[in-house]
C-alpha cells in the first residue's frame, strides 16, 4: 500500500464483517491474519499494554481495526467547525510525538475504520437537513455549517483503506448548507480525482521543517504538503492551513518566518484568494509524556518544558501543560505579527 501500511492482522468485530464496506475493507487485505472481537474497544493486546511502547511504529503498520460505530452525533464545536461528526475512523498510521488520541488509547492507536458508513452519511444527511439556514456567519465559515469528518484521524490515510472518506465527500457536495473538513499531514493524492466542488475544507497542517522532522514522524514532509495546495484548490477543494502545533523553543520564530515565506511564494492566486488559517500552540500531557519517554525521548526536550509551561487538571485525571499565561500571549502576539508580515492575504480564523 505505502510504507505506511503493511497490514498483517484484522481484528474485527462479526457485525462489521457482516456490512458491504467491512466486506469491501477484508478484501483489500486478503493476506492478513483475520482475530475476531467482541468490541473494537477493547483489544488487550493493542491498548493499555506499555509494553506496547516498544512497539509502537510496527503496530500501527501492522494492525488494522474493523469495527461498528455504536453512538451516533454530531458534538457542537466552534472552532475548526460547527459540528464534530461522528467518526468513521479513529487512530492513525502516523506517529505524531504530540497526538493526543494515545492519551486516552494507551501506548498504541492503530486504525480502527467504522465498516456502518450508511448508517452515518444517513445520519449526517438528517442533521444538516435539521440546522436549516445558517442564521448569520461566524468564524468557522459565513454561510454553511461546518462538519469536521477526521477529530480522531487523518483522513487522507483513511481513504487508503476504505470508500468511507469519499462516501463523506461526496455526501457534503450535495447538501445545501453543509460542508466537510479535516486537517490532515499526508498528501493522498487519490482525493484529487473526487470532485468536491467547494464542499470539503482541507485544512493542511504545517509547522517548521526542523519541528516536523523531529515531532511528525511518519508524515508527508512539510514542503510536500505545501506544495499539494495549489492542486487541491484547483481540484475543486477550500484549502485551509492549520499551523499547529507551535512549538516554542530556541530560533522558533525565525523558523516560522522562513516556513511562512516559502508558502507565501508557493501559493497560486486561487490558493491565496480563499485562504485561511488556525493557530494552534502546543498542549502536552503527563501521561504522553511518559509514554514518548519510552519511544522517542528526543521529542520531550522540546515539547517537555516545566519552565514554559504550567499544568491544569485534564478530564482523564492527568495533567495537560500549555505555556504559561503571559508568555503564551507574547508568543502567540509575535506570531499573528509575523504571519500579517509575510503572508498578508492569509486570515487567521482562530489562535490560542
Amino acid at each position: 500500500m505505502t510504507g505506511l501500511l503493511d497490514v498483517r492482522r484484522v481484528y474485527v468485530e462479526p457485525e462489521a464483517a457482516a456490512l458491504p464496506r467491512g466486506r469491501e475493507i477484508l478484501g483489500r487485505f486478503p493476506g492478513a491474519e483475520i482475530v475476531e472481537i467482541d468490541s473494537h474497544h477493547r483489544i488487550p493486546e493493542l491498548y493499555g499494554d506499555e509494553a506496547n511502547v516498544a512497539r509502537w511504529v510496527r503496530i500501527k503498520t501492522e494492525a488494522l481495526v474493523l469495527g461498528v460505530k455504536k453512538s451516533l452525533t454530531a458534538r457542537p464545536n466552534g472552532r475548526s467547525a460547527d459540528f464534530i461528526a461522528p467518526s468513521t475512523a479513529n487512530g492513525c498510521a502516523m506517529a505524531c510525538a504530540y497526538c493526543y488520541v494515545p492519551r486516552r488509547k494507551g501506548y498504541s492507536n492503530p486504525i480502527t475504520v467504522f465498516a456502518n458508513i450508511d448508517q452515518i452519511t444517513g445520519y449526517l444527511r438528517r442533521h444538516a437537513a435539521r440546522q436549516g439556514d445558517k442564521p448569520e456567519p461566524n468564524q468557522v465559515d459565513p454561510r454553511l455549517w461546518v462538519y469536521d469528518i477526521g477529530e480522531n484521524s487523518d483522513c487522507s490515510v483513511d481513504a487508503m483503506i476504505s470508500d468511507n472518506v469519499r462516501d463523506l465527500v461526496e455526501l457534503f457536495r450535495d447538501l445545501p448548507n453543509a460542508k466537510a473538513s479535516f486537517a490532515t499531514k499526508y498528501v493522498n493524492r487519490d482525493l484529487l480525482d473526487w470532485d468536491p466542488r467547494g464542499r470539503t475544507r482541507v485544512r493542511f497542517s504545517l509547522m517548521p521543517a526542523a519541528d516536523s522532522k523531529l515531532l511528525d514522524i511518519r508524515t508527508s514532509p512539510i514542503g510536500e504538503r505545501i506544495d499539494a495546495i495549489n492542486d487541491f484548490v484547483a481540484a475543486g477543494y477550500e484549502v485551509h492551513v492549520n499551523l499547529s502545533p507551535v512549538v516554542v523553543r530556541d530560533g522558533w520564530l525565525a523558523d516560522w518566518a522562513e516556513l511562512l515565506g516559502r508558502l507565501g511564494d508557493a501559493l497560486s492566486p486561487e490558493a491565496r484568494a480563499q485562504l485561511a488559517a488556525e493557530v494552534i500552540f502546543l498542549t502536552h500531557n503527563d501521561r504522553l509524556h511518559q509514554v514518548n519517554l519510552g519511544w522517542h525521548p528526543k521529542a520531550e526536550e522540546v515539547l517537555w518544558r516545566p519552565e514554559l509551561q504550567q499544568a491544569k487538571r485534564s478530564e482523564t485525571g492527568g495533567w495537560n501543560v500549555r505555556y504559561r499565561t503571559g508568555h503564551k500571549g507574547r508568543y502567540v502576539a509575535a506570531l499573528l505579527d509575523l504571519l500579517a508580515a509575510e503572508l498578508p492575504c492569509c486570515r487567521v480564523r482562530y489562535a490560542f
